[in-house]
């Protein structure tokens, strides 16, 4: 998904396809220390905590991602990766999809994946969109956004937008994760309307989103009413704003999540773990327009 803009042998620019395929963590998700004990046991509890998020954020990046060819390349290792979680909800949302997926020929998960996210845009993958819908101010979170990113010495492809939630994870996971949070958490009422949606819709994917949203705080009031508010009212309109991004109104979802090289802030190499993620637009002779 994105790029580095120093790495650790001397070179500029991301990891290879081979550096990044067990990534997981990074500079804001750090390795587990040992202390008193090898491994989990002499960890402390927060850095446990902080490793067990970054797995599940990158994860769900991983499964978040267009379903081709890459995707299930990487499966069989963020399956092993998510069975290493421990026992409780998310690894069972996360273990389910990933037998799915597994279990699903792949032009069919390929067809359920346009169907999910690119044909109904109140399942968008873009959380601006229910943020700033298609107005002028969402160019603006945009940049903010792509700030963030370069701040952290992380940068995205061209062509592909950073509100992606798939992108957004991976900067979770592997770029800076208390940056990354409060990205989460800034879009947590579009989050929780997403998952609404995908559990409405009964596809698989929604256990993908839960398993993210079970690594947040609890909702508060204020969110329960945003999420209301966004449900009954939907996201604001006007198309203007976007051009600088290279795409039109409505956007389409899935042909922005095509993520090449990558890695952590300055060159840090991932930990052994969940691969990064690198989907591709719609590889099968499925459509990419979206609907409201």
């Amino acid at each position: 998904m994105s790029t580095t803009t120093d790495g650790a042998d001397g070179h500029t620019g991301g990891a290879t396809g081979e550096d990044r395929a067990a990534a997981v963590g990074g500079a804001g998700a750090p390795a587990v220390p040992a202390q008193r004990g090898p491994g989990w046991l002499g960890a402390g509890r927060s850095a446990r905590r902080s490793h067990r998020i970054a797995v599940t954020h990158q994860a769900a990046s991983v499964l978040l991602a267009y379903p081709d060819q890459a995707f299930f390349e990487r499966l069989p290792l963020v399956a092993r990766a998510v069975a290493e979680l421990p026992r409780g909800a998310v690894r069972t949302e996360l273990q389910e999809f990933c037998e799915h997926a597994a279990s699903t020929p792949e032009l069919e998960l390929c067809r359920h994946y346009v169907d999910v996210f690119d044909l109904r845009r109140r399942r968008a993958l873009h959380m601006t969109y229910y943020t700033d819908g298609d107005t002028r101010r969402r160019g603006h979170a945009l940049a903010e956004i792509k700030r963030v990113y370069a701040e952290s010495g992380w940068s995205v492809n061209a062509g592909e937008l950073p509100d992606h939630l798939a992108v957004v994870l991976e900067f979770a996971a592997r770029g800076d994760a208390a940056r990354g949070g409060a990205l989460l958490l800034r879009f947590r009422p579009g989050l929780d309307l997403l998952w609404e949606a995908l559990r409405a819709h009964g596809t698989p994917y929604a256990r993908v989103v839960d398993a993210v949203r079970m690594t947040l705080p609890p909702q508060r009031r204020d969110d329960r009413e945003a999420v209301r508010r966004l449900a009954a009212e939907g996201p604001p309109a006007e198309d203007v704003g976007l051009e600088p991004y290279g795409v039109r109104v409505p956007l389409p979802v899935t042909d922005v999540s095509g993520r090449g090289a990558g890695g952590p802030a300055g060159g840090v190499p991932p930990a052994p773990g969940v691969p990064a993620p690198r989907a591709s637009g719609p590889a099968c002779g499925c459509g990419d327009g979206g609907q409201a």
